[in-house]
């Protein structure tokens, strides 16, 4: 006899019943009952809608199953710790740069108790919680003064809404650009009130063509570093020491995003040259603006160097304590700061160890990843990238452990397999293979790669 639709919905087990099973008991003194009540409810009403649908009702098992898969997305940290096999050093899907030990100690510190964020313990009074800070980053840039906030974006947000809001804000064409995300150079002035004035065309902007939109109603020259994007052939554009004379003569402050927060010369590791805060400040910026977590190597942050009374300003403003930066944030930007004081950052800081490792080295960690899993695997050469909109089109020799899937099995399925391991592995696609590139992964992570991917490859269930 077939069953009638409501045979079906009759079928169903009632929440009491699934709470009941041994697996829900055990959920339960995991998570809460109330949770779990909630958690039957929705997955009730999913199988009777699919049973409406035509699809059978689901056993008992099935739902309890469910359940727990729901239970488990539900709770489980977020963002969950990964492991990037990539070689895609600033991965901006992956959280762009991890922090050193010591920063990440510092931030754990600065939240886990209370700290003297806003006191100076010598005097016993209140203090500037941004003090250290400063100190830090002056000595490093050899600017007048600092501020933190929460990303590039919000800096030059800042800067604008402050010394142009309502003003002219002269830009070359050619760095009217994406930042990431949708947002444009363009959007971010249209919110902060102030006008944009593109000069030149996008491949070839002169000195002249800013010298000749100067206008009483210009509040800034902006120069912007087209750091995810290469312009390359027929193009000209003056740097901020050809603009800084210009910007002088007409009492107008020049403002340089140079966007990475990059402190090191690049071109000792075979890369193209970068711009570093503290060159534009050289080179007679009133105002730099650059990112914490990309080159910098630390936390997201923007900070904002120059001269003592802009920056003034800007911290006065009401936008500079709606976008300031927390005490974990402060505590892993200054840890990070004292590495490049100490002149330890190679060491220290992943991104730059990751970006100075010995190809040598990471040929050997790649065969000794392959001497434990063996069968399906093999060590190849392949090129590793800096990422997160910094010095596009630079890559960096490397070694990768290749992958095929076993018995057959499609690649993406690997792929898949290894993001849904416990602790979950990316790797890169090539070739109709699986790239593991020891470059990125941390010294620590080894252990847990291993296990996932001889997991993955013997068929083992989690």
């Amino acid at each position: 006899m077939v069953a009638t639709g409501n045979n079906k919905f009759r079928d169903l087990p009632s929440v009491d019943k699934i709470l009941a099973a041994k697996e829900s008991r055990a959920l339960a003194a995991t998570y809460s009952h109330s949770a779990l009540v909630t958690l039957a409810r929705d997955s009730l009403q999913a199988a009777r809608e699919g049973i409406s649908s035509g699809r059978p009702a689901p056993s008992l098992q099935a739902l309890v199953a469910e359940i727990e898969d729901r239970a488990r997305a539900l709770w489980q940290p977020s963002p969950r710790q990964v492991i990037n096999a990539t070689g895609v050093i600033i991965h901006t899907n992956l959280g762009r740069a991890p922090l050193s030990q010591e920063a990440s100690q510092a931030a754990m510190q600065a939240a886990a108790g209370y700290s003297d964020l806003e006191v100076d313990l010598q005097k016993g009074q209140r203090g500037g919680r941004d003090a250290i800070l400063k100190s830090l980053v002056t000595r490093l840039t050899g600017a007048e003064s600092a501020l933190a906030v929460n990303n590039n974006a919000a800096a030059l947000h800042l800067i604008l809404s402050v010394l142009a809001l309502g003003r002219d804000v002269i830009v070359s064409r050619g760095e009217a650009v994406e930042i990431g995300g949708g947002v444009r150079v363009p959007d971010i002035m249209k919110a902060s009130g102030a006008h944009l004035v593109e000069v030149g065309t996008t491949n070839r902007t002169y000195l002249s063509d800013y010298q000749n939109a100067i206008t009483e109603n210009t509040a800034l020259l902006l120069k912007v570093h087209t750091s995810n994007f290469k312009v390359i052939g027929f193009t000209e554009s003056p740097d901020t020491r050809d603009l800084s004379p210009l910007a002088r003569e007409s009492g107008i402050p020049l403002v340089h995003d140079v966007g990475s927060g990059c402190l090191v010369d690049t071109r000792q590791f075979g890369l193209s040259e970068e711009p570093t805060p503290q060159d534009s400040i050289s080179a007679g910026a009133d105002l730099v603006a650059f990112s914490g977590d990309k080159l910098f190597g630390g936390p997201q942050a923007g900070v904002i160097v120059g001269r003592k009374d802009l920056v003034s300003q800007l911290a006065k403003h009401p936008l500079a304590r709606a976008a300031r930066i927390d005490k974990m944030t402060m505590a892993a930007l200054t840890t990070t700061l004292l590495h490049y004081l100490k002149e330890e950052h190679l060491d220290k800081v992943p991104v730059w160890r990751m970006i100075s490792a010995s190809v040598d080295d990471i040929k050997s960690r790649a065969q000794a990843w392959q001497g434990q899993i063996g069968r399906g695997s093999s060590v190849v050469t392949t090129q590793s990238t800096i990422g997160g909109g910094s010095l596009p089109g630079d890559t960096l020799p490397s070694w990768a452990l290749q992958l095929r899937p076993p018995g057959g099995g499609s690649i993406d399925s690997l792929a898949q397999a290894l993001r849904t391991a416990p602790t979950p592995v990316i790797g890169r696609i090539e070739d109709d293979t699986l790239l593991l590139d020891p470059r990125t992964v941390l010294p620590d992570q080894d252990t847990a790669l291993l296990e996932a991917v001889s997991r993955v490859l013997s068929g083992t269930p989690d």
